[in-house]
């Protein structure tokens, strides 16, 4: 029998250049670049995937770079924004390296925390969100040594995402399915929580507004977290049976996963639970890699994929 869900996964979004995104995850918000790979529904794309050391469920964000892509739209039904968590104390220091990276702030307040808002090189939108230290769990997360941002001041996970929906109950119905309950809300913002220990959080914005266009600078869906592989043909059956439009099971060779688009229009993921998403053989010494990193089943093309992709490298900042 299915069971409520802890929690997001992970967040992935659309970027456009591959090197670009890699500059800007490690180089500027210091998040590990886990696994470059390959977006198993079109081998000759780049799917790299961020993180803390290990890639734990909850610290990801992943992303599809695509050069040739059209920009896209921040919209209705969208996945509007994912935050990030960092302690009160570093707040100073965040707005800093930000600005000295050129990059734009706008500073807010909500539901009482201190929310950052800016956007990486293509418009994606993101958020630091300042909580203090001793509210945060970090417990099962694992810094990575070799970031160019001090470990006192690293991310401490995802702390939720913000979606525009063309049906905020439609949506907020699923949400209470997956096991969210509804918490608080503030204006257009209705916020929604997770049982679990991390990246908890989904608002959902009750504003109209014009329609999205999936492209560069948007995200493309979140994922939460379910325990096991059986759990999610027990979620499908269930969604298949309300007449969800759902996908079936994947293997995504380090997580099993299906995807349902509810009736609000946002594309949620269903992953299951890992110790880390790293694609290196659990080798978690995590020192900076740069290695594709293929399932067995795609190893046959290796020479085809490496021969359509382009060269990455990390970033110099990275200490080696």
């Amino acid at each position: 029998m299915v069971s409520e869900t802890s929690g997001i996964h992970h967040v992935t979004g659309i970027v456009g250049d591959a090197q670009e995104a890699i500059e800007f995850y490690t180089g500027v918000l210091g998040l590990r670049l886990v696994t470059q790979t390959v977006n198993f529904e079109d081998i000759l794309q780049h799917h790299l995937y961020f993180g803390d050391a290990a890639g734990t469920p909850g610290t990801v964000l992943t992303v599809f770079p695509d050069p040739y892509g059209d920009d896209g739209r921040v919209g209705r039904p969208q996945v509007e924004s994912v935050s990030f968590l960092i302690s009160e104390d570093s707040l100073p220091y965040w707005q800093n390296r930000l600005e000295d990276h050129d990059i734009e702030l706008e500073r807010r307040e909500r539901f009482g925390d201190t929310v950052v808002q800016f956007q990486d090189p293509v418009g994606t939108h993101l958020e630091l969100v300042a909580r203090p230290a001793t509210e945060i769990d970090a417990s099962a997360l694992e810094s990575w040594e070799y970031s160019p941002v001090p470990l006192e001041h690293a991310l401490r996970g995802i702390d939720g995402v913000t979606t525009l929906s063309v049906n905020p109950y439609a949506t907020a119905s699923l949400l209470e399915t997956l096991g969210f309950e509804y918490v608080a809300e503030q204006g257009e913002r209705v916020r929604y929580e997770a049982p679990g220990r991390r990246a908890t959080r989904v608002d959902i914005l009750t504003r109209d507004g014009p329609y999205g266009r999936e492209g560069q600078g948007t995200h493309h869906h979140v994922a939460v977290r379910v325990e096991h592989e059986d759990e999610l043909h027990e979620w499908r059956d269930l969604f298949d049976d309300r007449g969800y439009d759902v996908s079936r099971v994947k293997d995504r060779h380090v997580f099993h996963s299906l995807y349902v688009r509810e009736p609000g229009g946002v594309l949620v993921e269903l992953a299951t639970e890992t110790g880390g998403v790293a694609l290196d053989d659990g080798d978690r010494a995590a020192e900076p890699s740069i290695e594709l990193v293929l399932p067995e089943w795609f190893e046959q093309d290796r020479d085809l994929i490496e021969s359509q992709l382009p060269k990455l490298h990390l970033p110099e900042t990275i200490s080696k």
